[in-house]
């Protein structure tokens, strides 16, 4: 008896396993999906399409934790943004989308996380990969996930791997995202189990001068001629931890009063403030990065104001962050010395990174 029941126990184990990894195709068909007004399924090409203006269309009754989503999107030589979004809930998601009018750039496809109903591309440079588009018929996007992993492929090429993606959700909604109109067919989803062996926790920095935590106040609508730093040193603040780069995605821990609308946004601030003790008065080296703007106090006084924003230093302009890309040298006094970051954004990435020499 004992040897039947570990038969039976093995098959279902194998039963289940195999309907874990079948590959369910969802029709593009309004009982399937949750979308935009203005989006519209059409028959095109012999086949059914999804066509997405702008916006974001998720599937209905789908949570998705692991496996592979795979989409094919109609080619297009214009401007376009077309994607997967995945594990969405609350505001915060997943996403990795193509950029098919920047075929063979190094920014063709791009990963983000979402915070609080905000992109933050801006913020990881490093996570876009340099990939040539069809010209004619239809681009096939593929993600491979498994637990913070995911690796992308194009038309069945592998384009870049992700290995540690920056939310905290384990499981979502899935769906697609388009930005200036892109047509999609033949989604299918295969649902895998997860893999305890290769969970990874959130590494904090090994570099002990950059900075690994900050203090923060939550979200103002920003009027540079109201700022006052009187003010700034009484408002409330909240303890966070950055990533291990030393980065701080601000809009993960605070919900902006303008977002989801990119540059139609209104520009938002909060101050980040850190302590440093200096034995003796001394000049210590502070290198930084911000997106979108910053103006630095240091005990209280202005020593510097900067702007990054999308664009402004000429059309190629990212406004990618670099820990290296400014410097200052510190007049510190003896004891402690009370920095504060007020750090102001629109669209695209809110994030702070600096470390004291």
């Amino acid at each position: 008896m004992k040897i039947l029941l570990n038969i039976l126990l093995g098959i279902l184990t194998v039963e289940l396993a195999h309907a874990q990894s079948k590959s369910i195709s969802i029709p593009m068909k309004s009982t399937h999906w949750n979308i935009p007004a203005d989006a519209q399924f059409e028959q095109f090409d012999n086949r059914e399409t999804l066509v997405l203006t702008t916006g974001r269309a998720t599937v209905k009754g789908q949570h998705f934790t692991n496996g592979i989503i795979e989409v094919e999107v109609y080619a297009k030589a214009s401007r376009s943004f077309a994607g997967i979004s995945f594990r969405e809930e609350n505001n915060n998601l997943e996403e990795v989308y193509m950029r098919l009018h920047k075929s063979g750039q190094a920014d063709a496809v791009q990963y983000t996380p979402m915070f609080n109903n905000e992109s933050n591309w801006q913020l990881y440079r490093e996570h876009q990969a340099n990939v040539t588009f069809k010209a004619n018929g239809w681009n096939k996007l593929r993600l491979e996930v498994q637990n913070q992993r995911v690796e992308v492929f194009i038309n069945g090429s592998y384009a870049m791997t992700v290995e540690q993606m920056k939310t905290s959700q384990k499981e979502g909604k899935i769906g697609l995202w388009a930005l200036f109109g892109n047509r999609f067919s033949n989604f299918k989803v295969t649902h895998s189990a997860v893999d305890k062996s290769t969970q990874e926790k959130p590494k904090t920095p090994t570099d002990p001068t950059i900075i690994s935590s900050w203090q923060i106040t939550s979200a103002q609508s920003f009027h540079k001629e109201k700022l006052d730093y009187e003010l700034l040193a009484k408002t409330e603040y909240t303890s966070v931890t950055t990533e291990e780069s030393g980065l701080l995605p601000i809009s993960k821990y605070v919900k902006k009063t303008s977002s989801g609308g990119f540059e139609q946004n209104k520009e938002d601030f909060i101050v980040a403030k850190t302590t440093i003790h200096s034995e003796e008065a001394a000049n210590k080296l502070f290198s930084f990065d911000y997106s979108d703007k910053i103006i630095i106090y240091l005990n209280g006084e202005a020593i510097f104001s900067g702007d990054n924003s999308f664009r402004l230093k000429g059309v190629q302009f990212m406004g990618h962050l670099n820990i290296d890309a400014n410097t200052l040298y510190l007049p510190l006094k003896k004891g402690d010395n009370l920095i504060h970051c007020v750090v102001i954004d629109q669209a695209n990435g809110w994030g702070l990174i600096g470390k004291i020499e």
